[in-house]
């Protein structure tokens, strides 16, 4: 059974905060709520320090019939309402290696890395695949997060894991498996000019058809790319790689 100070581990405790900095970071809440409203993700943001989290917002997406306000009051409780309990305990994994790949990586790199994973929220009868991206916001003078934002969007995938860590302005990755419980560097993935010109003409309506005249090349020389796209990004439609993409910043 998953208690929720599995989700917390001795290597970033954190304490000690005073009062007059979280005043402070009202302005950083102030601005998750502006971007909330531009995007149908879900955003909130995680208080290590009070092991709850700070703000949530109100994109239905992540909330499961709660209000913002629910969720906020809930906190780590509401993954233990709402995850499947397989999948809480990968979650607890996810986190200890997350953590610890985060004690090799220098303080000032920290805050560039983003890891993402995939798991199910449940409402009811309801199932949904979701991708979860964390990346440090605040870290304390010794190093460790403090407050981390998250962000909630459907999942590409068919089934929950992929985890992976990107770090800005690197062309690799780290890739974690379940499977052997370790950390292994991959290249990025990295779409060719003419991928990301169909993906893109596709993301605005045209067709097949018309992708090909605009482009001024063959419409089987559309569907080999396509295909190219599919397999390159394992996926297997049109709408899963325009999600795969624009998850991970490949336009």
């Amino acid at each position: 059974m998953v208690r929720i100070d599995d989700f917390f581990i001795a290597s970033n405790s954190v304490s000690n905060i005073p009062e007059e900095e979280y005043q402070k970071v009202n302005v950083l809440i102030d601005a998750f709520e502006a971007v909330s409203r531009i995007t149908y993700q879900s955003l909130y943001i995680i208080d290590y320090s009070k092991k709850n989290f700070l703000y949530v917002s109100n994109n239905p997406m992540f909330l499961c019939g709660h209000t913002a306000q629910e969720v906020k009051e809930l906190g780590y409780m509401f993954y233990l309402n709402h995850i499947p309990e397989q999948e809480q305990t990968m979650l607890t994994e996810i986190n200890a290696a997350g953590f610890n790949f985060y004690e090799n990586v220098p303080v000032d790199e920290k805050i560039k890395c983003t890891i993402s994973y995939d798991f199910h929220l449940v409402n009811g009868r309801k199932k949904m695949l979701v991708n979860h991206k964390l990346t440090p916001v605040l870290l304390t003078k010794n190093g460790r997060i403090w407050l981390a934002a998250c962000i909630v969007s459907l999942s590409t995938h068919t089934a929950p894991g992929h985890v992976a860590i990107r770090k800005t302005g690197q062309t690799t990755l780290w890739e974690y498996s379940l499977k052997n419980h370790c950390w292994k560097e991959n290249e990025e993935i990295i779409l060719a000019e003419r991928g990301k010109d169909i993906l893109s003409l596709s993301a605005q309506g045209y067709t097949m058809n018309e992708i090909a005249d605009r482009l001024c090349i063959a419409l089987d020389t559309i569907k080999f790319h396509k295909r190219k796209i599919f397999d390159r990004l394992q996926v297997k439609n049109i709408a899963e790689a325009l999600s795969f993409a624009t998850n991970y910043k490949l336009l």
